[in-house]
């Protein structure tokens, strides 16, 4: 039995090492996340607020036509050309509808994945220098048991970090997807109803 709890002692000591490796890559993630979630919430803030006061005052096709200009980053304007590109195409429109929700899915992945994974690695962070903590209290070695319970509280505030940045962005997120497919949904469906409305009128001739 002991040699059993010597083993996983020393097998719980060696993760930690890797456990610090993977809560400063996904620190450093979670940082890269910030700057580009700031640039897209500039970018998006001036294509919704347009595209939200133009939608409705004109003609769905009108509102295609006059599209602001995007510059690359922005999904919704992306898949309103690609809608906007796939006339009298019912079947292609759904599917874009689609492929947008599981990009989006993607892009909230990200951020899912921070949620989760900065507590966990935080916890393991805590948890396995406890161990030798212990071992220097029980033997007087104060400064060895000072220096594990300083790295235990750092990695748990580390993954809270981790955590708290990626549920701040998912939050945001998925509004944002929400407002998007909201206006993705609309025009398709305004398509729609202007191709019926123009096959009723093409019948009664």
């Amino acid at each position: 039995m002991e040699l059993i709890s010597n083993m996983l002692f020393w097998l719980s000591n060696g993760m930690l090492i890797p456990d610090i490796i993977f809560l400063l890559f996904f620190f450093i993630k979670a940082l890269l996340m910030i700057g580009g979630f700031y640039g897209t919430y500039i970018a998006r803030t001036k294509i919704n607020v347009k595209l939200n006061r133009e939608i409705g005052k004109t003609g769905v096709e009108e509102f295609l036509d006059t599209l602001p200009e995007g510059n690359g980053k922005s999904k919704l304007l992306e898949y309103l050309r690609k809608i906007k590109a796939a006339p009298q195409d019912r079947a292609l429109r759904e599917k874009l509808l689609g492929d947008y929700e599981i990009a989006a899915d993607k892009e909230l992945g990200q951020s899912k994945l921070l949620v989760k994974i900065g507590p966990m690695l935080g916890l393991m962070g805590t948890l396995i220098p406890m161990g030798p903590a212990l071992v220097g209290l029980a033997t007087g070695d104060i400064g060895s048991m000072a220096y594990n319970m300083q790295v235990a509280f750092a990695t748990t505030v580390v993954g809270i970090v981790i955590g708290a940045i990626g549920f701040i962005t998912l939050q945001v997120k998925q509004r944002w997807v929400a407002d998007d497919m909201n206006i993705l949904e609309y025009v398709v469906e305004s398509l729609r109803s202007e191709e019926r409305r123009v096959g009723k009128e093409c019948r009664s001739r």
